[in-house]
């Protein structure tokens, strides 16, 4: 077996248990998190369905950042629902026989990287030039959008200018599936592009990029408004004061 088939697939596997590890705790600790106050910020829904339904527009349509900033929306927009489209085109490298639906995506995932790339450079300007932004922006925010440029970049680079063996890339990621290693193809662009993609799943659980479930533990988001209706309460409160009082 060569060196770089080795070094991908045991970097797959590494970066896979980060992954996964990594996601859970920090999902635990956003749960665990008290939230010992009634904060849902105006409009506040009034009904676990409003709730529902506000954390849906949140995730789906930005409907806050729409609200706040639409050049950010837009390019926010862009960069999520292309990026969504480009990931459900990577299906077809881990399942055999490809589903009807991802074929028929190909073609929109190959050219929906143009417009991934075009959100993504909307937001590194908007945090290098804007100055409001610039000012509280860190060298991590900075690096972020410059790896998920270097993801989609490579990745657009093999689809137009530098081909790589697919057929061998699939049998591969099979391989790396069910623990039956296939030689991986060897091509630079190729291999930039898998390291890019390691690298951002081990970071991924201790960056900024966690926005992603952490919306749905945001005590303004996920709270009813009916702090007049029922007494907010929060669990460790309870069991810190009222069983004392009694």
């Amino acid at each position: 077996m060569g060196f770089w088939t080795t070094f991908y697939a045991i970097a797959f596997y590494l970066a896979t248990l980060f992954l996964v590890i990594g996601l859970a705790y920090r999902i635990f600790q956003y749960a665990k998190t008290p939230a010992p106050l009634k904060v849902p910020t105006m409009s506040a829904p009034l009904t676990l369905w409003g709730v529902v339904i506000r954390i849906l527009s949140e995730v789906v349509l930005f409907k806050s950042l729409f609200r706040s900033n639409k050049w950010i929306w837009l390019f926010g927009m862009l960069f999520h629902g292309a990026l969504w489209i480009v990931l459900l085109r990577h299906l077809r490298y881990f399942i055999e026989p490809v589903w009807t639906w991802v074929v028929l995506l190909q073609p929109f995932g190959k050219y929906g990287s143009f417009i991934m790339l075009f959100g993504l450079l909307g937001l590194l300007v908007r945090r290098m030039f804007v100055e409001r932004i610039r000012y509280i922006s860190v060298p991590s925010d900075y690096l972020m959008l410059i790896l998920l440029l270097v993801i989609g970049g490579s990745g657009t680079m093999m689809s137009f200018v530098s081909s790589t063996d697919i057929v061998q890339f699939k049998a591969f990621m099979l391989g790396v599936m069910y623990f039956d290693w296939q030689p991986i193809p060897t091509d630079k662009m190729l291999l930039l592009h898998l390291a890019s993609v390691i690298l951002l799943m081990i970071i991924f659980p201790f960056s900024k990029l966690l926005h992603a479930p952490g919306i749905f533990f945001s005590p303004s988001r996920n709270q009813i408004d009916n702090s007049r209706e029922k007494r907010h309460v929060a669990p460790w409160a309870i069991e810190k004061f009222e069983t004392q009082g009694s």
